[in-house]
């Protein structure tokens, strides 16, 4: 009999399968939530892109323009964020202008800056007229030359905290960001929004 039973290989896959479902599991967990997540982090550069691109367009912004530009680059998060609740996208936008005292292509003073205040933290965490931006690190990783004489640079600055919509394998929100630069297409310099600083 007991050589019977030695020999008897009946619900052996069974065993090995309950072994191997909880790794299984995780595996699956795991690539969906990392799947999630380097989805999000393409729509936030996307974001960025966006924004910056809506509003080279203009010629004066607007309240309403900035609102638009708001809005259309927060549907880009959908299904991550839905336009109302929480986890709104941070989306910041700052006109640099030539210096005309440095003279310097490679930086600029701040003209004006909107920000749209959300879940996400940007780097430096305001900007403030007149004050100085160089074109390098961390905002685009080597000196750059942008500034032409009387011209100006867009950019547009997103942080998201992503979270989770499982929860399984990240637990803790993870913060997002992205920045992009463009040039006015129909003026040197944007005007300022009336409600922007």
């Amino acid at each position: 009999m007991r050589r019977v039973f030695c020999k008897s290989h009946d619900g052996a896959a069974a065993v090995e399968f309950a072994l191997l479902l909880p790794l299984m599991l995780m595996i699956f967990f795991g690539v969906v939530e990392s799947t999630l997540a380097l989805v999000c982090r393409a729509d936030v550069s996307v974001m960025a892109s966006t924004a910056a691109d809506l509003i080279s367009q203009e010629g004066q912004a607007t309240a309403v323009d900035l609102g638009n530009v708001y809005s259309a680059a927060g549907t880009i998060l959908y299904p991550y964020y839905n336009g109302s609740g929480s986890g709104k996208p941070t989306i910041r936008i700052t006109s640099v202008i030539y210096d005309t005292t440095s003279k310097s292509t490679t930086s600029g003073k701040i003209d004006w800056t909107c920000t749209q205040s959300g879940t996400g933290s940007l780097n430096p965490t305001s900007r403030t007229k007149g004050n100085t931006v160089t074109f390098g690190p961390p905002l685009t990783g080597a000196t750059q030359a942008l500034m032409t004489t009387g011209g100006s640079v867009i950019i547009a600055e997103v942080a998201y905290n992503y979270a989770s919509p499982t929860t399984q394998i990240i637990t803790g929100p993870i913060n997002m960001t992205n920045n992009f630069f463009t040039k006015p297409r129909r003026v040197a310099q944007i005007t300022a929004p009336s409600s922007c600083t």
